[in-house]
């Protein structure tokens, strides 16, 4: 996520076509639902990319308007201890210090026209949090104490508390998110703690949630994330090698690490989100259009009990991408917004001392995994490691392991129809499978320019291959009643 300073103007409201999920309704939140939509709001992120001003951010309001989304992380505080060590407030072109008044003494923007429009989405159910931090934000805390009274500064000037610098007015804000990308990893534990202890005997919930990049564990986040409660986690799955655009590759998308984690958390009914741009201009990396994430949310909706719903970024991407975030919340509404079945363990169970080829599947542990290359180790959610978790599961493990011997020996009678021929020029990912001199072969690794059968050993030979229709599906055959194929 990024922060930027836009022009001081507020753009006039364009009249909304509503379409899909109509009508406005004043259902509570509910953090335990499988298809709730997290929309963060405040950097004008198309305005960034864009010149048209005519669809830059619109206020808080314009996002309220029907139930496509159901939590608003206002962003960001992108300073903690600024002029007078009150912290500073950005909301691009809807209210920044430098275009907008200030409290006396501080930076600390005065923003308080925005209280109705926080309270106009409050009163249609939606929660709004005040998000910490920020793509290209340093921020942190110097001590445990330093980290307490900041979490009392945002208690009393934003969420349950009093103060006379309360950039929101009389609105009272539902929570905290965290999204550090920068700066130090010290203090979060004390803060969230601090806040927590206010949160305690008040009388409105209040959520605490956090933004880590996808790669396990994040850097800024990590060890705040095992130490404290959070309500809900807010995967970033883009900008990172773990991203969407690695959803089908098993060295890639890693929603199973995180699952794993939530329920040895200290808090296992965590929720984790799917986090995705909400436009191609939104990130770096990791966009999918709208019928690809349809598909992701829904396999992982079904493979996954921790699964959350979507974190997009932001409302402005969204809203000019033909309603990115109500068409993520239709696919999901249409998965079912409550229960979860656990699949059946339809992998072999792991065999200790075996060697797995890449790509090969097994159960272990409550989880279906599957090997990022070559293996003998045991599963485990290692994010270097050789296993990918790609569904939790439940019974017995059933068929037969897909395995090398321990001696490097290959299976035989493989098709490779539809296998494409190896590339020099072409760079594979561990699991990518080619066509060689008549053989299958499957990389144990990134690889590019070598050879299979070459001395490097990134390549696995699965056995002489045969490519035509008739012979692939007399192997088919035989294979189908035994074997399980799990696409992701």
């Amino acid at each position: 996520m990024a922060w930027t300073v836009g022009s001081c103007a507020l753009q006039a409201l364009a009249t909304l076509a509503i379409v899909g999920l109509a009508g406005v309704g004043a259902t509570a939140y509910d953090n335990s639902r499988y298809d709730n939509v997290v929309v963060y709001w405040g950097q004008n992120s198309y305005g960034a990319t864009h010149s048209d001003v005519a669809n830059y951010q619109k206020t808080l309001s314009y996002y309220c308007q029907d139930n496509a989304i159901d939590v608003i992380p206002i962003s960001f505080i992108n300073k903690f201890f600024g002029t007078g060590n009150a912290p500073v407030l950005d909301l691009a072109n809807i209210c920044n210090a430098k275009d907008n008044a200030t409290f006396s003494g501080t930076g600390l923007a005065n923003c308080q026209s925005l209280a109705s429009d926080i309270q106009t989405c409050q009163s249609k159910g939606k929660i709004l949090t005040l998000s910490l931090g920020g793509g290209g934000a340093s921020v942190g805390f110097q001590s445990d104490s330093e980290a307490q009274t900041f979490a009392d500064t945002i208690w009393n000037d934003f969420l349950g508390g009093s103060s006379s610098t309360r950039p929101f007015g009389s609105a009272v804000l539902d929570g905290v998110d965290l999204d550090i990308e920068g700066g130090g990893a010290n203090g979060y534990a004390a803060f969230v703690t601090r806040l927590r202890s206010h949160f305690s005997g008040a009388s409105k919930k209040y959520y605490i949630t956090g933004a880590p990049q996808c790669v396990y564990p994040d850097a800024y986040l990590g060890t705040t994330l095992n130490a404290v409660a959070f309500d809900a986690v807010y995967v970033q799955f883009y900008n990172n090698q773990c991203g969407l655009q690695a959803y089908n590759n098993s060295n890639g998308f890693n929603f199973g690490v995180w699952d794993i984690w939530a329920k040895s958390s200290p808090n296992p009914n965590v929720k984790i989100f799917v986090g995705a741009p909400a436009s191609s201009t939104a990130a770096g990396g990791g966009y999918q259009d709208p019928a690809t994430l349809a598909t992701i949310l829904k396999n992982t909706r079904n493979r996954f009990p921790s699964f959350g719903g979507v974190m997009m970024w932001d409302a402005s991407q969204a809203y000019v991408n033909n309603r990115f975030d109500l068409a993520a919340k239709n696919a999901l509404v249409a998965a079912g917004g409550t229960g979860f079945t656990y699949p059946a363990c339809s992998a072999p169970a792991y065999s200790s001392g075996t060697a797995y080829t890449a790509a090969s599947q097994v159960t272990y542990n409550g989880y279906i995994w599957v090997a990022k290359w070559w293996s003998q180790n045991t599963p485990g959610a290692d994010p270097n490691g050789d296993w990918t978790p790609i569904s939790a599961c439940a019974g017995s493990a059933t068929g037969p392991s897909t395995t090398t011997t321990a001696g490097g020996g290959s299976p035989t009678g493989t098709s490779c129809g539809g296998v494409a021929a190896w590339s020099a020029s072409t760079a594979y990912n561990g699991g990518a499978q080619v066509n060689y001199n008549g053989h299958l072969w499957t990389a144990k690794w990134w690889t590019q320019n070598e050879t299979p059968g070459s001395s490097s050993g990134v390549w696995t030979d699965n056995g002489a291959c045969s490519s035509t229709k008739k012979e692939a599906a007399k192997i088919l055959e035989k294979r189908v009643a035994s074997s399980r194929f799990f696409h992701f």
